[in-house]
């Protein structure tokens, strides 16, 4: 499969889903790919930040991956989260997951200790030498506490291995920058946050990991698309329509809002596993606004 399968177009961060007593629920997750298949995304995205992958176990972790690889992996390329703070750790989930099925690697950068450019570098490096499959370094300060430098993200391209890179910084000059630095690479650029979609492929960004696509897979679908085909008119308009609902999906931590649209959209209970709670009352009224003005407009329109 070509690198490039990987980083471009849409690519929806799944949701975990639990029963009330916490476990996993591998039916509703097996009918959240399906779904989400069905709709025509890019590719699916288990485990990672959205996922709750913090509060699952390895084995849980490994499970997760398995069953989206079941329900989807022969139709479109399954991305597993991987990362952590501890290298030896990222290196045994990353190679758990690819032996579950997984086609490539989503790593978020270490958190906690923020290692220095040296230590960033040499992390990433060594999971790329020793895990034989595309890899996507994800850069997220928000939750790690230190930015992926620029260096670090146009060194890592010529890997053969690192093929993309996720951009939660919220700064599109970071971004663009890591962009015009690796265009010569077989290495795309995939937003992070939902707001800036269209603002990163405008500088050369090739799709996005994207939370709002749990719920919203094919307008997500058609603002990038559209964008690709030189159609900004179009990639406008998905772009206004998708902002309320991209700004009620972050009034919380993520994913605490969007497992409540999920609940609005029928599509089973939003249940978090501690310490996340239940969203507010304003949040979910944020949310019903948002859906039922997108409900009101064909995606065709």
């Amino acid at each position: 499969m070509d690198h490039t399968t990987f980083v471009n177009g849409v690519f929806p961060a799944m949701t975990t889903p639990f029963a009330a007593d916490g476990s996993i629920d591998f039916d509703r997750l097996r009918d959240h790919a399906r779904r989400l298949v069905d709709s025509g995304v890019d590719g699916l995205v288990p485990v990672g930040s959205t996922g709750e992958s913090a509060t699952l176990t390895h084995d849980e972790h490994v499970e997760v991956v398995e069953a989206v690889v079941d329900e989807a992996g022969d139709e479109v390329p399954i991305i597993a989260g991987a990362g952590s703070n501890s290298t030896h750790e990222a290196l045994g989930l990353s190679q758990r997951s690819v032996d579950a099925g997984a086609d490539a690697l989503l790593l978020i950068s270490p958190y906690y200790n923020k290692p220095e450019t040296e230590g960033m570098e040499a992390h990433y490096r060594e999971i790329a030498d020793r895990v034989n499959a595309p890899q996507i370094i994800y850069n997220v300060p928000s939750r790690t506490g230190r930015n992926i430098a620029v260096e670090t993200a146009a060194a890592l391209a010529s890997h053969e291995n690192v093929v993309g890179y996720k951009a939660a910084s919220g700064d599109v000059g970071r971004i663009s920058e890591v962009a015009e630095r690796t265009r010569d690479e077989d290495f795309g650029v995939l937003s992070g946050d939902d707001g800036l979609t269209l603002p990163v492929l405008s500088v050369g960004g090739t799709g996005t990991i994207s939370v709002t696509a749990n719920v919203e897979p094919e307008r997500v679908s058609d603002l990038v698309w559209s964008a690709h085909d030189g159609d900004y008119e179009t990639a406008r308009q998905r772009h206004r329509e998708l902002e309320p609902l991209n700004r009620a999906l972050f009034a919380e931590t993520n994913p605490i809002p969007v497992k409540a649209a999920q609940e609005i959209r029928g599509h089973g209970p939003a249940n978090y596993r501690s310490p996340l709670t239940d969203a507010t009352e304003e949040t979910r009224e944020l949310l019903r606004e948002a859906l039922e003005a997108l409900d009101e407009r064909e995606v065709s329109a």
